[in-house]
């Protein structure tokens, strides 16, 4: 029988070395910030429907435009988006991505209550710019520091954390052309719902999202005297400053279109 000239063997496995990095170059390549956008517009148009709820069975089937969008966002360094406003739309669309890819990729829970919630947002990390960062360090150490800085606290109306209280996802990408009047929609479409926004003037009292209280040094003082003066800014019917302050509990049941409701 005959065997490999050990000459032989070596080129043989170099040439397979060599075949397996193009293969993985390729499927690899670097999407153009024109390609990841459309792709990142593909998922949100394919698989949210008009109440912001997510199809993750279909997404977890078929993930290639989150997976190709998710790889520019791991390459492109945050630096590198030099105009702040464009970062800022970088990262929220970035944030809502993930979340929705975290979802999937934690294999689709009914819920991020209880320890789901430090999983979710706390223990997995995600390549962002290069960077590992959890979804609360993203958030908590990167967007809303530039978010205060360019005094646009509206940010919390545009992050979707895939659940049921958080904002309602949008079916299109933000872009930073026109991201503060994006802005200003979500936060007017998410003060119009009641469960968000709810004046019960018998018991002079507003009823706010827990957003309103787990963000609360970003929107006051420098927004508004109060979280009701705020509020008004946004919300279809005004309520009196001197209103009380309740906050609705937090649904953090997972929007999944399919779920039982």
């Amino acid at each position: 029988m005959k065997t490999f000239h050990p000459r032989a063997a070596w080129f043989l496995s170099r040439l397979l070395i060599a075949v397996c990095a193009v293969l993985t170059g390729a499927a690899h390549a670097a999407a153009t910030p024109a390609q990841a956008q459309e792709a990142w517009g593909r998922v949100l148009a394919t698989y949210v429907n008009e109440r912001g709820e997510v199809d993750f069975e279909a997404l977890s089937a078929k993930r290639e435009d989150i997976t190709l969008y998710l790889g520019y966002v791991a390459e492109t360094p945050l630096e590198s988006l030099s105009e702040p406003i464009t970062r800022l739309a970088h990262m929220v669309n970035a944030y809502n991505a993930l979340s929705m890819f975290n979802v999937v990729d934690s294999g689709i829970p009914e819920s991020h209550a209880g320890f789901n919630k430090v999983s979710f947002f706390v223990f997995k990390k995600h390549t962002i710019g290069g960077k590992r960062l959890s979804l609360y360090g993203f958030e908590n150490d990167v967007i809303r520091p530039l978010a205060n800085e360019l005094g646009l606290p509206e940010i919390h109306f545009a992050l979707n954390c895939s659940a049921v209280s958080c904002p309602v996802l949008p079916r299109k990408p933000f872009t930073a052309g026109a991201f503060k009047q994006e802005l200003e929609r979500e936060a007017r479409a998410f003060f119009a719902r009641p469960e968000n926004y709810r004046i019960e003037a018998t018991e002079r009292t507003v009823y706010l999202n827990e957003i309103l209280d787990f963000y609360t040094k970003d929107f006051v003082p420098a927004h508004g005297a109060n979280l009701v003066v705020y509020a008004n800014k946004y919300a279809p019917q005004a309520a009196p400053a001197d209103f009380k302050v309740r906050f609705a509990p937090y649904n953090w049941t997972v929007a999944n279109s399919r779920r039982q409701k």
